[in-house]
């Protein structure tokens, strides 16, 4: 259990935070989110998506969603595009492995692409705490091959 990798430079408002897994012989707690952090914001809702081996899902942003990732089972290569124009990361790539042994948790704010790949073998899963309910119309989508992101998984 090495913690959270990421590469940098490291796109501002990103934050990766190392989280608490509490191990013994019968199996393992492993913590996400409390309200008294300082990274909560509001509730939304808890949804999970999971991704098979060597698939790709990709490339989304929100428009007003905060979005607080783990990834309690497997392990996935987190990839985050910058293209606010007024960021003082614009253009910057940052890519985060995250899994059961290398645990944390991932706060993207709104307005960041982002997408992820599975990269353990079998199924892994992206439990996401997020900040509003899921709306349709505030999320944006463009193919994972998208010359708008300049990343090739």
């Amino acid at each position: 259990m090495d913690g959270i990798l990421t590469t940098s430079p490291c796109i501002a408002g990103v934050v990766v935070s190392p989280l608490k897994q509490i191990r013994d012989q019968r199996g393992m707690v492993m913590h996400m989110l409390r309200a008294d952090s300082p990274l909560f914001t509001t509730f939304g809702e808890v949804y999970f998506s999971v991704v098979k081996q060597g698939v790709v899902k990709a490339w989304k942003r929100h428009h007003r969603m905060v979005q607080n990732f783990v990834v309690p089972m497997g392990e996935i290569k987190l990839v985050i595009y910058d293209d606010r124009s007024n960021s003082d990361t614009h253009g910057v790539v940052q890519e985060i492995v995250a899994g059961i042994e290398h645990y944390g948790l991932v706060q993207i704010p709104p307005m960041l692409w982002y997408g992820f790949k599975g990269v353990a073998a079998g199924d892994s899963m992206i439990a996401n705490c997020a900040s509003i309910p899921h709306d349709p119309d505030e999320v944006e989508r463009v193919d994972e091959c998208s010359p708008v992101i300049p990343y090739s998984w």
